[in-house]
């Protein structure tokens, strides 16, 4: 069976990660419908994988930890703990006992093995559906390295969400934020880069310039950024690596909110020149530059659609801050939001199907989703300072930043659900804010 599958290498991934499948199966129609209703978690039981080799019997360990938490971070499904398990996993092609697990009242079943050799690893899953007794799609195969080990077991958790909702994962993606440190007048502020559950971060400015706003490519490749090294607030562009660096926009005026477009062809941003900010955008070497917005007012927080054909962003040209959507090339804004209170950083959904902002109501900050015409419009949140949403790969989760009063107090990262459940803190070091999720990863 090994010898088989190695031939099915799906091109695309990069050496150091690639995917396998194996031993094809029929579908089952185990399923989890996500809707706005009250879910209930689906239990689900993930016995630690088997270790192939001697030597990877930590690894296995620690990337069945990692499948599990994020499966039940989702909110979505429920771990059956091992104390519980009755049955137990010693060969990962030895057939199942599915009266062990369905005794413990598992509804799916996670098996998988791990094999090291050397600084390379190779992780191997299936699904199983356990009241009708049979797998759930096809067997896989993740390969890497073993500084890749978490990584693969975002994609296992990834592939067991697709295959349960049917709706892609966003496990294996990364966060661009600004990690702050120091008293709350004097606040460090850094540029910074972490896994979508907090783990790998790391800093890639040293704080002696102010920075604000990251925003992550989609690919997690290239960050933008406004710091406040050269004075005035100007738009950076950092490889997310922190090897290589640039003045994006060295323009007469303030330059700040920038965003990539999907393909990362664009970026668009907010140029302020005398009282007033109008929305530009830029090739992504910020050499051809055009105007989009010709106002008095501040026009700020541009976001492309997911098509790149509009663009949403923020302003006062109405009296107070509110959202307008536009061509992509410029020409009429329609306004979208007529709330009561006030409404800022707007941000598309990939899925296209959304917008999220930040709104400020009666003493109160909120994050709330609408669709692109303004309707539907749903708040998420309430709090003393909810600001700065950014969308999950499959646009199902938020995350943003919420402050907490005081002089103790200071910024920290959460997620919640599109139905404003599932409200978590995302673990850092520190104080963070500002956070910009990536995509998928390859």
């Amino acid at each position: 069976m090994v010898n088989s599958f190695r031939r099915s290498l799906v091109l695309g991934l990069p050496a150091s990660l690639a995917l396998l499948p194996f031993a094809a199966a029929a579908q089952s129609p185990l399923r989890i419908e996500i809707t706005e209703g009250v879910i209930e978690p689906m239990p689900f039981a993930a016995p630690t994988f088997v270790a192939d080799t001697p030597e990877a019997a930590q690894m296995a360990a620690q990337i069945t930890q990692v499948v599990t938490a994020d499966l039940t971070g989702s909110g979505l499904f429920r771990e059956i703990p091992a104390a519980a398990h009755i049955g137990r996993i010693s060969n990962f092609d030895a057939p199942i006992r599915f009266s062990d697990w369905s005794a413990i009242n598992a509804q799916a079943l996670v098996t998988g093995a791990v094999r090291q050799s050397g600084d390379r690893i190779a992780v191997r899953f299936r699904l199983w559906d356990v009241f009708a007794q049979a797998p759930l799609g096809e067997g896989l195969q993740f390969e890497g390295t073993t500084t890749a080990w978490r990584r693969l077991g975002h994609k296992v958790a990834d592939a067991v969400y697709a295959r349960l909702t049917g709706e892609s994962g966003y496990f294996d993606s990364r966060v661009a934020y600004i990690a702050a440190s120091g008293p709350k007048a004097q606040r460090r502020k850094q540029l910074a880069i972490m896994d979508y559950d907090g783990a790998n971060a790391v800093t890639l400015t040293d704080g002696n310039a102010l920075v604000l706003t990251p925003r992550l490519s989609p690919s997690a490749r290239q960050i933008l950024y406004t710091s406040y090294e050269k004075g005035a607030p100007m738009i950076f562009l950092i490889e997310a690596n922190g090897r290589r660096r640039q003045v994006l926009t060295d323009v007469q005026g303030m330059t700040f909110a920038p965003r990539f477009s999907q393909d990362e062809s664009r970026v668009v941003f907010s140029l302020a020149t005398g009282a007033g900010a109008n929305i530009f955008v830029a090739d992504l070497s910020g050499r051809r530059r055009s105007q989009l917005t010709d106002t008095s007012s501040i026009d700020t927080s541009p976001c492309f659609s997911p098509d790149g054909g509009q663009i949403v962003f923020e302003s006062d040209r109405a009296g107070t801050q509110q959202l307008y959507v536009m061509g992509s090339t410029g020409g009429s804004a329609k306004r979208i939001s007529f709330g009561e209170g006030r409404y800022a950083t707007p941000v598309w959904s990939p899925r296209g199907d959304r917008i999220a902002f930040t709104k400020i109501v009666g003493g109160r900050f909120h994050i709330g989703v609408m669709s692109p015409d303004g309707s539907n419009e749903k708040l998420l949140t309430a709090s003393y300072i909810d600001e700065g949403p950014t969308w999950a790969p499959n646009g199902r989760v938020l995350m943003f930043f919420r402050e907490t009063p005081g002089e103790q107090g200071g910024p920290q990262i959460y997620s919640v659900d599109i139905t404003g459940r599932n409200l978590r803190q995302v673990p850092t070091a520190g104080f963070a804010s500002d956070p910009s999720w990536s995509g998928l990863l390859a």
